[in-house]
């Protein structure tokens, strides 16, 4: 699993931030180390789009805390999770992060997988996911991590991570 000292792993996560009539315009890949390199990013991942702690208090706990982090020295804050980004951003949209938080689909697990943080959640239909976790990363370098138990969201909230950055 990756540690606060660790760079983050390079992957490619997909991102749209257009609509078209009907639904987001096709994603584009986000390469993270291109996309972290200079910047002071958090980055919080979660199980899946429109899930109940993740719709109700994770992201909404990110886009109403973003200019306090900002005011602290974050340049940008991304949302990943294991579904594909016309998922993330419809779902960003709702939510009313496009603009403010990176709704950024990790359709394959793939970042994820190489952060240690990939969990098989076969049981309850949703395949493999991510662990609920935040991290702050400057110039793609880990500075905080804060994994969650399972079914827990206690330390990867925008609160916690606000005490940390400030």
């Amino acid at each position: 699993m990756i540690k606060i000292g660790d760079s983050l792993p390079d992957a490619n996560l997909m991102e749209t931030i257009e609509f078209g009539e009907a639904c987001p315009v096709p994603p584009k890949p986000i390469s993270v180390a291109a996309a972290a390199k200079g910047k002071r990013v958090v980055i919080f991942g979660l199980p899946g789009a429109y899930t109940p702690t993740c719709s109700a208090k994770h992201v909404p706990g990110y886009v109403s805390n973003l200019d306090a982090l900002r005011a602290h020295g974050v340049d940008e804050v991304w949302c990943v999770s294991v579904n594909d980004g016309y998922v993330m951003a419809a779902w960003g949209k709702e939510q009313g992060a496009i603009g403010k938080v990176r709704m950024l689909g990790d359709g394959n697990a793939d970042f994820a997988n190489k952060l240690g943080l990939a969990v098989d959640l076969s049981k309850s239909g949703m395949g493999t996911r991510c662990r609920r976790f935040s991290l702050l990363a400057d110039d793609g370098v880990v500075k905080q991590l804060n994994v969650e138990e399972a079914g827990k969201f206690e330390v990867s909230d925008a609160a916690t991570m606000l005490k940390q950055v400030g």
